[in-house]
């Protein structure tokens, strides 16, 4: 462990005013409103003024990563699945993250190397994948397009700052999203950013993380292992007729189901049998790989992602930042296994997987008397309570003073991942 890295720092008040007068002020406020079928009141936002939205979002439904064992068992991908929906056809160009050519993407090149019953590779985004995140670029139109005059109605490259990871499936899902954003309307050229693999922070990057991938290399093996799961696990091989030694487990289970269900080609018995446990032993087996109690590995996992989004914020409220270094909105393209992590360091994990083309949102506010700076967090475009916060409009200071925790700038990261891990004991390693 090296002297520094894991201190946490403590954020002052980022406006001049403490949040407690205009809490009181907000649940005052909220008690004329009435209240909403969860039996909360909804949050007043006029006396706020909103400043920036970040979304992190999953891509849209694909084929599975790597097929089951026994062929009869598997759905048929067509290639009828990869057709384009008129309405999300938006141009786009990639570019490295200096703004040069587009770097290389490794696994795409892996995924073809498996081709599916039915003529479809591995991880490929489908049309209804495709229409999950044209829907989803909708939703954000009607709320900061229609219902707050927040974005401009056609794509602006000075409001908007777009990333995702290289990888086919991504980039594709966030041209469908960007198309229902802005109804495939634009003022200049669409730039989506993208990282090299080995570098890339929008996943747990293992490959360039050594202490990461140390640490969590025994643990996929050893959860399948662990009681409960290993029993779970044994009845779904059973009554699928995969063998014990085939190196099948929930999360591969789960994937395979997970992708059948969205597209419903769900053709085997036992998993439509199994499906609420597969997933729940699936959630199970990451939790357990993750180890949320290890914040050196979530850290590591989601560190420098934090960072980015934390270095947006800081450069949003300070008045030194010039104009036009910072974007209305930033979107990111990522993953389930970048989603979950984040969930978890911000305490806001459902223990649900997280499903295709879900968004996690995070919104910046403005008090317009106080000059107060809150955040407002949705997950699945519900709104959420982050740790550390004392209602859903959370005072920026209590949400910097939360993330703080797991934040990495990239020299602590690479220091940190540099690092001979641990040895573990007691977890079944």
């Amino acid at each position: 462990m090296i002297s520094g890295v894991f201190s946490v720092r403590m954020w002052g008040p980022v406006g001049f005013l403490t949040s407690l007068a205009y809490c009181v002020h907000q649940r005052r406020a909220a008690g004329e409103e009435p209240q909403r079928a969860d039996g909360q009141h909804p949050v007043d936002r006029s006396p706020l003024e909103l400043k920036m939205v970040q979304v992190v979002f999953r891509h849209g439904a694909r084929s599975p990563l790597k097929p089951l064992p026994q062929d009869e068992q598997q759905a048929e991908w067509n290639l009828q699945l990869l057709e384009v929906p008129p309405q999300t056809q938006f141009d786009y160009t990639i570019t490295n993250l200096a703004g040069g050519p587009k770097p290389h993407s490794p696994f795409d090149s892996q995924y073809h190397e498996t081709k599916l019953k039915g003529g479809m590779f591995a991880g490929q985004l489908t049309n209804v994948g495709m229409q999950q995140m044209f829907a989803l670029g909708e939703r954000l139109r009607k709320n900061y397009v229609e219902d707050i005059p927040f974005l401009s109605p056609a794509f602006n490259p000075l409001e908007v700052f777009v990333r995702s990871t290289n990888i086919y499936r991504n980039l594709e899902s966030t041209r469908c999203l960007l198309a229902g954003l802005f109804q495939c309307q634009k003022e200049g050229p669409i730039i989506i950013h993208a990282d090299e693999a080995s570098s890339e922070v929008l996943y747990p990057n293992y490959q360039n993380c050594w202490s990461l991938r140390e640490r969590t290399r025994g643990r996929r093996q050893a959860a399948s292992l662990q009681p409960g799961i290993s029993e779970d696990l044994q009845k779904v091989k059973e009554g699928m007729g995969i063998t014990s030694n085939d190196g099948v487990d929930f999360l591969s289970l789960f994937d395979n189901m997970a992708a059948e269900q969205v597209h419903s080609l769900l053709s085997c018995p036992t998993l439509k049998r199994f499906a609420r446990m597969i997933e729940q032993r699936a959630v199970d087996t990451a939790l357990y790989v993750m180890q949320r109690e290890d914040r050196e590995s979530l850290q590591m996992a989601v560190g420098p992602f934090l960072h980015i989004l934390e270095n947006n914020l800081l450069k949003a409220v300070d008045p030194a930042t010039p104009p036009g270094k910072t974007r209305k909105l930033y979107l990111y393209a990522a993953h389930d296994v970048t989603l979950m992590p984040l969930l978890i360091t911000l305490g806001i994990f459902d223990h649900k997987w997280p499903p295709f083309a879900v968004d996690l949102t995070m919104e910046l506010y403005q008090h317009r008397e106080s000059k107060e700076w809150f955040v407002q967090l949705y997950y699945r475009g519900e709104e959420q309570v982050p740790k550390g916060c004392p209602d859903r409009l959370c005072p920026l200071d209590n949400f910097l003073n939360t993330i703080s925790v797991y934040t990495l700038n990239p020299e602590k990261y690479h220091t940190l991942c540099s690092q001979v891990p641990v040895m573990e004991l007691g977890n079944g390693e």
